[in-house]
């Protein structure tokens, strides 16, 4: 019995297509289960709604509730960092 070899690549072609649209459905499914991860961990991405649009419009500012920087507080900070003394590498590089 002898095999047709145009018969054996159409099945290798069909077989390298079914694992392509496999493969391709896997990466699809990651990406959608990653992005509803994401989603879920961080909430929603938009921070400014519609009322907060028309404040910002109205009175040309949006103040927020959260506590402003201290730069007193962040430059001390810095200034602890880079006071530091620091270590020589030792080893050979």
């Amino acid at each position: 019995r002898r095999h047709d070899p145009c018969r054996l690549m159409s099945a290798v072609a069909l077989f390298s297509f079914g694992l392509g649209v496999g493969f391709g459905l896997l990466v699809v499914a990651a990406a959608v289960t990653l992005r509803a991860r994401r989603r879920k961990t961080f909430g929603p991405r938009c921070l400014i709604d519609d009322s907060a649009i028309e404040r910002i419009i109205e009175d040309g500012e949006l103040a927020i509730e959260e506590e402003a920087l201290d730069l007193d507080e962040i430059e001390n900070e810095e200034d602890r960092f880079w006071s530091e003394s620091w270590d020589e590498p030792t080893g050979d590089w």
